[in-house]
């Protein structure tokens, strides 16, 4: 309400100036002026996009240095030990939305086993873009097992899934859509949006180079953990894996997996996904640098005593080394539920 009235302001401030002495102008007169000038101010303020969009959500980006900027430090303080993810993800996101020139959609593919960080990321991902989040009337999230559950349907949600993502791309082109269970959805339906990923200027008049779509799956978790106990047993620390190091490899395990929505997809074989983007298993401190995180957010006093205790009780694998937390941090709420419990 400060611009509004700070716009209002000025415009009186202006007639004032421009306006002949107070002797030659009725009272009447310059009542009328004057209304019709802060009139004229509040229609400019509300149809100057920016402005109006102060106030209402519209299909229009936050400026990308600024989400670049969000999705990074969101990342850095909540995000543990994915480094990988980190990067990525911030310069695919990052170098998209700089692009005024896009050859197509953004395609990221999130791969770990449970409570490594997928749907986090996928949300700060949208909340980077727009305020609302997930949310947002211009954010679309689709569950394999909610949305796709039944095989004998598969035609039907093809042509749904065609129709759900022109029509919301027609009236918004920087749409995001997020693909959650990718590993439980049934292969082939996927290839459907092929047309919306590939590098087509229009498709019936319609352009989907602007809009970001994130696929996160349990497929290809098996491999990460293989990449990253043998750098461990080489003595080499999770830092030194590099994206070359397990992408491809990746790639081909998810195409190759039967029990993937990925399986034999197009849109592997047509090199539409832009990244495979790895999640690591998440080791004992990661767990607790959740839990401290968790803690904080709901204002409760730190007790070491208590994160030890709740990171002592996951459990750990492979049986022998015991290194990696089995569900990550996804059980990190329900425990914290349990000992701050007032």
């Amino acid at each position: 309400m400060k611009l509004r009235r700070g716009a209002l302001r000025a415009a009186l401030a202006l007639l004032l100036l421009l306006l002949p002495p107070a002797g030659a102008v009725e009272p009447i007169s310059l009542g009328l002026a004057i209304a019709g000038a802060a009139a004229s101010a509040l229609t400019g303020f509300i149809s100057y996009p920016r402005l109006y969009c102060y106030f209402r959500e519209c299909c229009l980006h936050r400026h990308d240095q600024r989400a670049a900027a969000a999705l990074q430090e969101t990342l850095d303080k909540r995000l543990f030990g994915q480094h990988l993810v980190s990067k990525v993800v911030v310069k695919a996101v990052r170098g998209f939305l700089n692009n005024t020139n896009a050859k197509k959609p953004l395609a990221l593919s999130l791969h770990g086993w449970t409570g490594t960080g997928k749907n986090f990321v996928s949300k700060i991902v949208a909340e980077s873009i727009y305020k609302k989040g997930l949310q947002s009337k211009y954010v679309h999230q689709f569950v394999a097992t909610l949305h796709f559950p039944h095989a004998h349907s598969i035609n039907l949600y093809k042509d749904q899934l065609q129709s759900w993502i022109r029509g919301n791309v027609s009236i918004c082109p920087r749409s995001l859509f997020i693909f959650d269970e990718m590993d439980k959805m049934h292969a082939g339906l996927i290839d459907s949006i092929k047309p919306f990923l590939d590098y087509y200027e229009l498709l019936d008049g319609v352009s989907y180079r602007q809009a970001i779509f994130i696929f996160l799956s349990n497929a290809g978790a098996e491999k990460i953990t293989e990449v990253a106990l043998d750098f461990w047993r080489n003595g080499r620390t999770r830092e030194d894996i590099q994206l070359t190091d397990i992408q491809n490899a990746l790639s081909v395990s998810v195409f190759n997996n039967k029990n993937s929505g990925f399986w034999h997809s197009t849109l592997i074989d047509k090199n539409l996904i832009d990244y495979f983007i790895p999640f690591l298993p998440l080791e004992y401190k990661h767990v607790k640098m959740c839990v401290r995180v968790e803690v904080e957010s709901r204002g409760y006093a730190v007790d070491e005593d208590i994160l030890t205790r709740i990171a002592d009780e996951m459990t750990y694998f492979p049986r022998e080394e015991r290194i990696y937390s089995d569900k990550g941090c996804k059980t990190v709420d329900a425990k914290l539920d349990y000992y701050y419990d007032f």
